[in-house]
């Protein structure tokens, strides 16, 4: 059975003293949660800091980019060598924000997907549709060449080890989100996709996580899905309360699914 994923992306929010008190906030109330995996996605200037805050707990890191160089010239960039050699689990690559804002393309996703995985982390590869492709009808088209082109060249074996995040754009900080059902939908055509290209048994371990204005008040109907393994969290992640109610509500629903 896969292992159902909540991360917490905080985006450009926090400054090291906020992150750390937000973060030991976070292991003293969901330490004995043990069905879900944690993970924490503050900015880079608190990564270091929050690698002894979660030491020994079952909370874990993550980058929210990288790129896909090792080393080299490349003023203000972070690689995936730094990310690991700090402490961290995981990466976020291709956010809806990086795509829109800086200038993210599918080929770059890849790019920086194969460099994570070569250095031992963990991508959370993020996929999904502006609001006007899906009025357009456009989704699983968008959909399909996100996935199959954030994947190309990438192996079976390493396939399972890439996290996809389904983030409708349209849903993100805009208080509007995809319906437990429209979600379901997208993520059985990922599953769909993956189980072509990798077969029944690696298609099946990959997780797959929403991400759209995730909150306590629709968490436990998305995670009732079947093909929905948790939530890329934004602006809730933010806030302790609601972030440790997302995780427990999660873990609730998994303990009855």
């Amino acid at each position: 059975m896969r292992k159902p994923i909540i991360a917490g992306n905080w985006k450009m929010n926090k400054t090291v003293d906020e992150s750390i008190s937000l973060a030991n906030g976070l292991k003293r109330a969901l330490f004995s949660i043990e069905n879900v995996e944690i993970v924490l996605c503050p900015s880079f200037t608190s990564l270091g800091e929050l690698v002894d805050v979660v030491s020994g707990s079952n909370i874990s890191l993550g980058a929210q980019n990288m790129y896909w160089e090792p080393e080299g010239a490349f003023t203000g960039e972070i690689s995936s060598k730094m990310i690991k050699s700090i402490g961290c689990k995981y990466v976020i690559i291709g956010h809806s924000e990086r795509r829109a804002y800086f200038g993210e393309t599918d080929q770059t996703v890849n790019k920086k997907v194969k460099a994570a995985i070569k250095d031992g982390l963990l991508p959370i590869m993020c996929v999904g549709e502006k609001l006007e492709e899906r009025e357009r009808g456009k989704t699983f088209d968008i959909v399909s060449r996100h996935v199959e082109k954030g994947l190309d060249g990438v192996s079976e074996s390493d396939a399972v080890k890439v996290v996809i995040a389904y983030e409708p754009v349209w849903a993100i900080g805009t208080g509007r989100n995809a319906t437990p059902e429209q979600a379901e939908e997208v993520h059985d055509f990922i599953r769909k996709i993956l189980r072509k290209k990798y077969g029944e048994t690696p298609a099946e371990n990959i997780r797959i996580q929403y991400g759209g204005s995730v909150k306590p008040e629709n968490i436990e109907q998305l995670m009732a899905e079947k093909d929905i393994d948790g939530a890329l969290v934004g602006g809730a992640s933010l806030k302790e309360e609601s972030f440790i109610d997302i995780v427990k509500k999660s873990s609730v629903v998994l303990k009855e699914k």
